[in-house]
């Protein structure tokens, strides 16, 4: 998978890069560059610019000096956060708690990418949406289910970082029973949080995010794939989601009460 930066208009490109599990199956990733109401710039996640694309991001960002800020959305998307760093030092740097407690020695921001203050921030350019139910940060360092989504409200896009999937992959990928479709991360059974009502809050949540966002033109997903949305489908989709779940929301129930 070559890396590509893909215009969805109205301000929004987003980078679709690599990612290879064992350095042989390149499930991909992705950031994105937003051109704020401002003028200026925020990038949503880190990621390393080949150069042919810094090249396309200097063009349109003044060599970088109006990317004002870098918003890492994902606990356990730290990879290249150093790299992004480097690359705009200008730039704000916001992470989740995790991101500061892992990369201590980067200049954080104090502002969390997790609180209201940071969406009423930016209120004016995107929604801000964490689950609920879910933890954001498992203690199990496999469970990636939570992040910080974000609808740019501008060109209707939804960025998302493994909270929902979709995945558009040749053999071996294929075989997974989720790709093609839009739907939950895999983990969620073990990323909800272990008390009663959980479950109930998560669908609820996963519910009001498609009521809300109805008006989203695409998904911007991790790992792999865009996602082009007709009309007022979210809610569609989600709500099928939902049903395919329901075993496992079911399971908690039962479990937590």
């Amino acid at each position: 998978m070559s890396d590509r930066l893909v215009d969805l208009g109205e301000g929004f490109w987003s980078l679709r890069g690599s990612l290879r599990l064992g350095g042989i199956v390149d499930i991909g990733t992705q950031c994105a560059l937003v051109r704020l109401a401002s003028g200026n710039f925020v990038f949503l996640d880190s990621y390393p610019l080949t150069d042919a694309i810094r090249a396309q991001v200097d063009a349109l960002t003044d060599g970088g000096t109006k990317v004002e800020a870098i918003l890492n959305l994902h606990p356990f998307h730290t990879l290249h956060c150093e790299w992004m760093h480097s690359a705009f030092p200008q730039a704000k740097l916001y992470g989740t708690a995790r991101h500061v407690e892992h990369l201590p020695e980067l200049p954080w921001e104090t502002l969390r990418c997790e609180h209201d203050a940071l969406a009423e921030l930016y209120a004016e350019d995107f929604a801000f949406s964490v689950p609920r139910g879910v933890t954001l940060v498992s203690d199990d360092e496999t469970v990636h289910f939570s992040s910080v989504l974000a609808l740019h409200r501008a060109s209707g896009t939804v960025h998302v970082d493994d909270t929902f999937v979709y995945l558009r992959k040749g053999f071996p990928l294929s075989l997974l029973p989720f790709t093609g479709r839009f739907g939950f991360h895999p983990t969620l059974a073990k990323a909800l949080e272990p008390r009663a009502g959980a479950a109930d809050e998560f669908r609820e949540w996963a519910i009001e995010l498609g009521i809300d966002w109805a008006d989203a033109g695409c998904i911007a997903a991790a790992h792999n794939a865009l996602l082009p949305l007709d009309g007022e489908e979210l809610p569609e989709l989600i709500g099928a989601a939902l049903g395919r779940v329901k075993p496992v929301l079911d399971a908690h129930r039962a479990e937590y009460g």
